[in-house]
């Protein structure tokens, strides 16, 4: 079974990038606090499911993207 990485926080920087947004208004769009953002970007939290369906739909990717499992 081919396992790969799950890059879940470099995704999240890129398209937050991409957009031109920082971190807090990430969070503030979002609904959670920006220090709950900064730990997904790095990589030292994991956002709940729900919350992870949510920011797919916020950046138009899908949860598959985001957790590394497929590129776009």
């Amino acid at each position: 079974m081919d396992t790969k990485k799950i890059i879940l926080g470099e995704r999240l920087k890129e398209l937050r990038e991409e957009r031109g947004l920082t971190q807090r208004q990430c969070a503030e769009l979002l609904g959670i606090h920006s220090v709950t953002y900064l730990h997904y970007e790095k990589d030292q939290r994991q956002p709940p499911l729900q919350l992870l369906a949510d920011i797919a739909a916020f950046y138009g990717v899908s949860v598959d993207y985001l957790l590394g499992l497929k590129d776009m």
